[in-house]
């Protein structure tokens, strides 16, 4: 379980970054595309990344694996492709033993290269290197602008959800395992990790590519970041301009499916309405159901779900 302890200060002083940044948002695609939950929504573009990667690309699944947990010093805090390849350069000579014996450890293949990386190899810091812009330049700048709709609109909702319901209702959205003890925010996810936050409060960043539980790692400055999966996944980001609010924060599927829900429906129904596939439809009201825009119950083998008040009221602002 994920428990993260915040004092009075620290709850008055979240806030969300200003913008994706692009060296992170490759290290949550590269990792995205190596995980295979919400095969739904990210089964075809997994198989596109598959097939379109370079095999240049290669060292960066061997230090980014499926669950997240990675070594930071690949996916810096840096504006540009340019600034971020530079800060990994000079994080080299920064890397520990222990921090080699975790990457070996979890690496798929042979340890070698990445011990010759720690070792300030030139050739090995040149591969990773080729790998950043050769992974960059198929799953992230083909994709930034979708990338920057899918991160604003996250911003957009949760800043309303916040103003209107309080940071507590904000954080508990972020994931269907999400919820308080107290002044503990929890996810109920392995694997366990406890942070006190000790009054330097913490800045809030949605990934499109990210699928599991919250992430908290150091942010800038030494802030601690929580990195949660947006509303809305790349994959059902539009590539172009959204024909409305609603659509840009949800996407035009899951936005369908929640003005449908202004009438209770199963998730037969729903499929039916919107000629969808069922897991489609189970992927879409989880995440609807973990925003807190929609509620499910059973009513024997039948699943209902319907809008919440919440729900409503976001489509009312949405026109």
């Amino acid at each position: 379980m994920l428990r993260v302890h915040f004092t009075a200060e620290d709850l008055f002083n979240v806030t969300f970054a200003s913008e994706p940044l692009p060296l992170v948002e490759l290290a949550m695609a590269v990792v995205a595309c190596q995980r295979t939950d919400e095969s739904a929504v990210f089964g075809r573009w997994r198989a596109r990344v598959g097939r379109d990667l370079p095999r240049t690309a290669g060292p960066l699944l061997d230090l980014l694996r499926p669950d997240g947990q990675n070594p930071q010093f690949v996916e810096p805090f840096a504006r540009s492709l340019e600034e971020g390849r530079a800060a990994v350069r000079e994080a080299g000579p920064l890397l520990t033993a222990e921090g080699l014996d975790r990457a070996a450890a979890r690496a798929p293949g042979s340890a070698s290269w990445l011990r010759a990386l720690w070792g300030q190899d030139r050739e090995a810091w040149r591969a990773l290197d080729d790998a950043i812009t050769a992974a960059y330049e198929v799953v992230v700048a083909p994709h930034w602008t979708r990338i920057r709709q899918s991160f604003r609109a996250d911003v957009a909702w949760r800043t309303r959800l916040l103003a209107a319901h309080g940071i507590k209702a904000c954080l508990a959205s972020t994931h269907p395992a999400a919820g308080w003890s107290g002044t503990v925010f929890e996810v109920g996810v392995a694997p366990a990790y406890e942070v006190r936050l000790d009054g330097r409060g913490l800045l809030l960043m949605p990934s499109p590519f990210w699928t599991g539980r919250p992430l908290l790692a150091e942010g800038p400055a030494g802030r601690p970041l929580l990195m949660y999966a947006a509303l809305t996944p790349l994959p059902l980001v539009g590539p172009g301009a959204a024909e409305g609010a609603l659509d840009a924060l949800l996407g035009r599927t899951r936005a369908a499916v929640l003005q449908l829900l202004v009438e209770q429906r199963t998730t037969s129904e729903l499929a039916r309405d919107l000629d969808i596939s069922l897991p489609s439809v189970s992927e879409h009201t989880r995440t609807l159901r973990a925003a807190g825009l929609i509620t499910t119950e059973r009513d024997g083998k039948a699943v209902l779900h319907s809008a919440t008040g919440l729900g409503v009221d976001l489509l009312h602002s949405g026109g």
